[in-house]
């Protein structure tokens, strides 16, 4: 088939909608035809198929787990920069000179960009810590990045991007990228070393066991419906240690996941005082 030729039904785009929210909780409203039309067609023409009916029942009746992974990857979207709302950088760097003026060198911090995407996320939480604090080099400080696209995940973990990720970037904020001779950026090492790049689909279990010192999860939750971002929001609570921090985007809010949680600056929340609760070891 040549390229346009596949064309959407309301009963396949119903069936569409529902896989993709069964296995990965996202809700596409209506407005996504288009995109799952371009983005689906390039896979169903590669299957050699003759319909989306046809890819749908491939998936649910034979299709591999790649070919499950196929489908979620082609249908999320992947929209992130370095220092993307920069006022959670500016939050995280008081809260974790707090925990160093409280803690003795060595001691643990642990932080989750949960809907890495493609990377830049994790990597300013790094760039910037390590910057603001070089003695973190001495501590057993880690940070885990997640996504549900297995592709966007190797390719973060890559840390190599185009030059124009810098445009808008400080003189001081480029600085420490490595320019590679092919025109490309690199993170440098020290950063690299101190990211995780995991997959993980935020509605399937998770294997981690925290605690995390903070959490962001920011342009992630707009793409479930409320009862799955209530869901969501709720697990991050147990999560997050004592006095732990949620950072989420600025279109969204908690919902029904809040209860543990307050509100202490622009889409920043605080894990509430809870007199049972315990650091863990």
């Amino acid at each position: 088939m040549e390229q346009g030729e596949y064309t959407l039904s309301e009963r396949e785009f119903t069936r569409i909608k529902a896989r993709v929210y069964d296995v990965a909780g996202i809700s596409l409203s209506n407005a996504k035809r288009t995109l799952v039309v371009s983005r689906l067609s390039k896979i169903v023409r590669a299957l050699n198929l003759p319909s989306f009916d046809a890819y749908v029942d491939f998936l649910e009746r034979g299709g591999s787990s790649k070919d499950g992974q196929d489908f979620v990857n082609a249908l999320t979207t992947n929209l992130t920069r370095f220092y993307r709302e920069d006022h959670h950088f500016d939050h995280l760097r008081t809260h974790v000179a707090s925990l160093i003026a409280g803690k003795p060198r060595g001691s643990r911090l642990r932080l989750w960009s949960a809907g890495c995407s493609t990377g830049q996320e994790p990597y300013t939480i790094a760039l910037d810590l390590l910057d603001a604090f070089p003695e973190l080099k001495r501590w057993d400080f880690k940070i885990l990045a997640t996504d549900i696209d297995t592709a966007v995940i190797a390719r973060a973990a890559q840390g190599i991007y185009p030059q124009s990720e810098l445009s808008g970037l400080s003189a001081d904020r480029a600085r420490p990228f490595e320019r590679q001779a092919d025109g490309t950026i690199r993170v440098p090492a020290a950063a690299r070393e101190i990211v995780a790049f995991k997959p993980l689909n935020l509605i399937g279990p998770w294997p981690m066991k925290g605690p995390f010192d903070a959490i962001f999860c920011r342009n992630v939750a707009i793409y479930f419906d409320k009862q799955t971002q209530g869901e969501v929001f709720g697990r991050f609570a147990k999560m997050v240690a004592p006095e732990g921090f949620l950072y989420i985007g600025h279109s969204e809010n908690l919902g029904s996941g809040g209860d543990a949680f307050r509100l202490v600056g622009k889409t920043i929340y605080q894990m509430r005082e809870t007199p049972n609760k315990r650091v863990a070891a």
